[in-house]
């Protein structure tokens, strides 16, 4: 087994196809040096690189801004507004921290010691090849579970103009579309995303303003709500749940709380994928200027998109309102939004058409960039030699071909529609998801603190580095204490009213894949945990 993951290494001679460039660098005492990088002088070598720095900052700020936002803020919102505006924005406000925090962790990261193998190449240079190990394959196979999710939601939406055509017929014609995309030079697959990214934040700005001026009585019915709702029927609501057609209440200060942490988990999934711009850092030029400005957009995203999206929504829809319930239960198209819910609650009627071709652009710009980050995931994964080897190799645009048609490959997940009702297996997906990615963001904090400890034995200031925020590194720590909460009890609805076994495994089956995948890979490779004194600080660093 551990030779069909090794890759070729050179230790005495140059690359046969680059001559001139430098050796690769060894692996020592447990830490991956990466080949392509001149350490001496700290330049990365390009010539040395299979993909291509073909992602313009243009695009990549735009990713930055608008590329992950899909259905979890556009339709899952809808099936937590019910627990209260006041419970939704708590979520929204203590995740968005979370990832903010995430961000810029991994902005000093990219931007200091940038490189091509993703945040399993952080976690194998700082923490443990077996953590990078571990935290690779789970990061792709967070994306490739999203992938058949996003298919699944592009169906559900067209089903509200065409209720008889079975979903899979659009997984199918979705999916060849995207994986063709995925095929060309990055460049391309950066203009796409580009305009995708442009309308989404176009979209959602618009759907923002339209709950805004509601609020305000510029709706049909003239009613100025303003933050009514948030006094009658109330902020806070208790947590419901129905099961097998079965309501269930949980009531007092308990119930409250279930809510406000129904929010916190739904916004989790909501913010998922704000990490994707770090993945296309190492095929942006000049990352000492464009990564630090990439990951101030997020600030940007978060605040505008994400908190104002849930504040206006709260304020221009009732938690307990009948139009809301039928949306989030129905889950059909352009219904299953509460921004939909909200214009017709002000008396709009003819808006389910228009916000339906607005989601079929979220969901099939993130379903492209599922295939994107899913690649460049196992092709990062190949390059450490923790993937078959076939899975670096590149065409002459830079395109991993192996990557993308192993990613391409869960496409036919969307299938299970074919016998199973499609909401549930969205439902599915998304438990699986989170638990996928939010373990991603405890990868990328644990490596960053592991970084700073590395800076600290070696003398290192930060002041240093070429991007700090002044946040860290002291919030690292409880954005990922909050993190691993979240991880913990985010199967919590497994349990009321009883114990459901497809709720419960779906939640937590991310838990034991990732650590089973670390002590395999240990007792594999036999690595060790990377000592801060002996940490490789210098490789391709920027300063």
């Amino acid at each position: 087994m551990a030779s069909f993951f090794t890759r070729k290494r050179a230790t005495g001679s140059h690359d046969e196809k680059h001559p001139d460039s430098p050796p690769p660098l060894a692996v020592q005492d447990g830490a991956v040096q990466q080949a392509g990088y001149s350490s001496e002088e700290g330049i990365v070598d390009e010539a040395a690189d299979d993909l291509h720095r073909g992602m313009k900052p243009r695009q990549l700020n735009m990713m930055a801004i608008a590329g992950a936002i899909g259905t979890g803020l556009i339709i899952g919102t809808g099936t937590t507004l019910k627990f209260g505006p006041g419970s939704l924005l708590i979520g929204y406000v203590l995740m968005g921290f979370v990832v903010y925090i995430v961000m810029v962790a991994l902005g000093e990261m990219g931007a200091w010691l940038p490189h091509k193998k993703s945040f399993s190449g952080y976690a194998s240079r700082f923490v443990d090849p077996a953590m990078g190990f571990a935290t690779g394959w789970n990061y792709f196979f967070k994306y490739v579970i999203v992938l058949p999710n996003n298919l699944t939601a592009t169906g559900i939406i067209l089903q509200f103009w065409l209720p008889n055509l079975n979903v899979s017929v659009w997984i199918t014609v979705f999916g060849v579309a995207i994986i063709l995309l995925n095929l060309i030079h990055v460049s391309f697959f950066g203009e796409a995303e580009f305009w995708m990214s442009l309308i989404k934040a176009l979209v959602i700005l618009t759907l923002i303003l339209l709950c805004f001026i509601i609020a305000l009585g510029g709706g049909p019915n003239g009613v100025r709500s303003g933050f009514y709702y948030w006094q009658n029927p109330g902020a806070f609501a208790q947590y419901t749940t129905t099961v097998a057609g079965v309501k269930t209440v949980v009531e007092g200060e308990t119930g409250r709380f279930l809510g406000v942490w129904a929010c916190i988990v739904q916004a989790t999934f909501a913010y998922l994928g704000t990490e994707l711009v770090g993945v296309a850092f190492g095929e942006t030029p000049d990352p000492k200027k464009n990564v630090p400005r990439a990951v101030r957009q997020t600030l940007m995203r978060i605040v505008f998109f994400y908190v104002a999206g849930v504040l206006v929504l709260g304020m221009a829809v009732p938690y307990n309102s009948d139009l809301l319930a039928a949306a989030t239960k129905n889950k059909v198209g352009g219904l299953a939004s509460p921004f939909t819910v909200a214009a017709q609650h002000a008396g709009v009627n003819k808006l389910a058409d228009a916000v339906n071709g607005m989601l079929l652009i979220f969901t099939i710009s993130a379903a492209n960039s599922d295939i994107y980050l899913a690649s460049r995931t196992a092709w990062a994964l190949a390059k450490d030699g923790q993937a078959p080897h076939i899975m670096q190799r590149t065409n002459k645009r830079g395109v991993p071909i192996p990557a993308v048609a192993l990613s391409s490959i869960f496409v036919a997940l969307g299938y299970m529609n074919a016998t199973k009702d499609a909401s549930t297996v969205f439902g599915y997906f998304v438990s699986l998801v989170t638990v996928f990615g939010a373990l991603n963001w405890i990868a990328v904090l644990v490596s960053y603190l592991a970084m700073i400890r590395g800076m600290e034995a070696q003398g290192l200031p930060r002041s240093i580095m070429p991007y700090r925020n002044p946040l860290l590194p002291y919030a690292a720590y409880p954005a990922l204490f909050i993190t691993i909460l979240v991880i913990i009890f985010s199967g919590y609805s497994a349990f009321i009213p009883h114990f459901q076994v497809d709720k419960f495994i779906t939640s937590y089956i991310g838990i034991p894949v990732y650590i089973i995948n670390i002590f395999v890979w240990k007792w594999i490779k036999k690595t060790k945990r990377v000592r801060p004194e002996e940490m490789d600080l210098i490789t391709g660093r920027r300063s």
